[in-house]
C-alpha cells in the first residue's frame, strides 16, 4: 500500500492550522506543509502568538514546529512535493467543536473519510485512513462515498444546531409561564432516548459552521425540489435570528423601553468560550439591534482582539455607527452603565466582583445574563441591589415600575430594526 510520507493543506485558518499541527504531533515521520495565501497569518503561525486561541494549541504547534510542521505562502511547491492534499483530494470533513479542538482530535469520536467507489479513490481512502490510524483506533475511522461523507457532516451540525434552536424555544415558553428551562433541560436530557447535549439555552448558536452548514443543506434540498425538507430546517435558522432579536428586545424593554444614548456594557463577543473565533457570534448581531437603537456600547472580551470587534460592527450590514468602545477589562466596560450584558459564557465572568461592579454602574443596574453563566448567584446579586434577567426563568418578580408613553417605537421581533440616522 502506498505510505503518505508528506502532507500539504491548504488554509492555515481554524480547521486547516489545528488539525495539521496536531497531525504532526502525533505523526513524527510525516511531514506536514500548511499553505495559505494570507502573509500575516503564515507569519503568525511562525511566531510565538498563532492567529487564533485554542485550549492547547500552543503547546502542539511548538513540538513539532520547523521539525516536521511548516507553514508557508509557497503553494505551488507544497502541493507539488506532497503524497497528499487535503481538500482537494478526498473528502474528511472534521467535527471540530472550537475550544476543544485538540482534544477532539487527539481523541476523536469518529474520523469521517470519502471517497470515489473507483479504484484510485478506493486507494486515497486507504491511505488517508493509515494516516489516522497511527493514533486513532480502526474501529473509529469510517469510510463512504463521498455524497454520504459530505451529507454527515452537514447533517450532523443541522441536528446539533436543531437541538440548540429547540431548547432556545422552549425558553421562550419559560419565560412565559414561570417555568425554568435549565430544570426542564434536565428533566428531558435524562431521558436516554434524547440526552443531556445540547440543550443549554442561550442568545443562540453562532461560529462558521452552523448557520453555514444549515444553510447549505437548506440550498441543497430547494435545488432537488424538496421545499418542505428545505422549510423544516430552515425553521432552525429563523428560531436562531428570533432568539437574538427576543433577547435584545427583553433589554430595552428593561430599560423603560430605549436604550437611546445610554451606556451598556457588553462581556463576550467571541461566539463561545475559549475561542476567539467571532464569526457569526450572537454578539455581534446583539450588539446591532442595540446600536441600531442609539445604546452606546462598551465591549469586552478576554480574547478577541479590539481590531477583530471593531471590524466586525463596522461591516454596513451590522451599524453606521462608531464601535471605538473596545475596553481593556470587564470593570472598565461597566463603570457608568446602565446595564451589563454576557453574551459568551467565559468562566471569569463568575468570579467578577460584582459589588465593585455594581458600585461603578448607574441605577438602577440592570445584569442581562443571556448565557445563564450567574444562576448560583442570583441570590447574592439582588441582595447587592441589581434587577436581574436570564435566559429562560423569570428572576426578578419586582422590577420598578413604569409605564411608556405611547408612541415610543419598538424593536419588532419579526424584522431586523431600522438604523437610526447619524446625527
Amino acid at each position: 500500500m502506498f505510505e503518505i510520507k508528506r502532507i500539504c493543506c491548504i488554509g492555515a485558518g481554524y480547521v486547516g492550522g489545528p488539525t495539521c499541527s496536531v497531525i504532526a504531533h502525533m505523526c513524527p515521520e510525516i511531514r506536514v506543509t500548511v499553505v495559505d495565501v494570507n502573509e500575516s497569518r503564515i507569519k503568525a503561525w511562525n511566531s510565538d502568538t498563532l492567529p487564533i486561541y485554542e485550549p492547547g494549541l500552543k503547546e502542539v504547534v511548538e513540538s513539532c514546529r520547523e521539525r516536521n510542521l511548516f507553514f508557508s505562502t509557497d503553494i505551488d511547491s507544497a502541493i507539488k512535493d506532497a503524497d497528499l492534499v487535503f481538500i482537494s483530494v478526498l473528502s474528511n470533513p472534521e467535527f471540530l467543536a472550537e475550544g476543544t479542538a485538540v482534544r477532539d482530535l487527539k481523541e476523536p469520536d469518529r474520523v469521517l473519510i470519502g471517497g470515489d467507489e473507483t479504484p484510485e479513490g478506493q486507494r486515497a481512502i486507504r491511505a488517508l485512513s493509515a494516516v489516522y490510524e497511527r493514533w486513532v483506533p480502526k474501529s473509529r475511522i469510517i469510510t463512504t462515498n463521498t455524497w454520504s461523507s459530505e451529507l454527515s457532516k452537514l447533517a450532523a451540525n443541522a441536528f446539533l444546531a436543531q437541538r440548540i434552536s429547540s431548547i432556545n424555544s422552549i425558553s421562550a415558553l419559560c419565560e412565559a409561564t414561570g417555568a425554568d428551562v435549565e430544570e426542564v433541560a434536565r428533566a428531558i436530557g435524562m431521558d436516554q432516548r434524547i440526552g443531556n447535549k445540547f440543550l443549554k439555552a442561550s442568545v443562540g448558536f453562532g461560529g462558521s459552521c452552523f448557520q453555514k452548514d444549515v444553510l447549505n443543506l437548506v440550498y441543497l434540498c430547494e435545488a432537488l425540489n424538496l421545499p418542505e425538507v428545505a422549510s423544516y430546517w430552515q425553521q432552525v435558522i429563523d428560531m436562531n435570528e428570533y432568539q437574538r432579536r427576543r433577547f435584545a428586545c427583553r433589554i430595552i424593554d428593561c430599560l423603560f423601553n430605549t436604550v437611546t444614548g445610554k451606556k451598556i456594557a457588553l462581556l463576550g463577543f467571541s461566539f463561545k468560550k475559549d475561542t476567539g473565533d467571532t464569526r457569526e457570534s450572537s454578539s455581534i448581531y446583539i450588539s446591532k439591534y442595540l446600536m441600531d437603537e442609539g445604546a452606546k456600547l462598551h465591549i469586552f472580551d478576554p480574547k478577541v482582539l479590539k481590531e477583530q470587534i471593531i471590524q466586525d460592527l463596522s461591516h454596513p450590514s451590522i451599524s453606521e455607527d462608531n464601535p471605538e468602545r473596545v475596553t481593556s477589562g470587564p470593570y472598565d466596560a461597566c463603570k457608568g452603565a446602565h446595564a451589563l450584558v454576557i453574551c459568551t459564557e467565559w468562566d471569569m465572568f463568575k468570579e467578577l466582583d460584582y459589588e465593585k461592579i455594581y458600585a461603578q454602574m448607574l441605577k438602577p443596574a440592570f445584569i442581562f445574563d443571556g448565557r445563564r453563566v450567574l444562576d448560583h448567584l442570583h441570590a447574592k446579586l439582588q441582595n447587592i441591589g441589581f434587577q436581574i434577567e436570564t435566559i429562560g426563568k423569570k428572576v426578578t418578580t419586582a422590577r420598578i415600575p413604569f409605564t411608556p408613553p405611547a408612541g415610543i417605537p419598538r424593536i419588532l421581533l419579526n424584522e431586523p430594526p431600522a438604523k437610526k440616522a447619524k446625527i
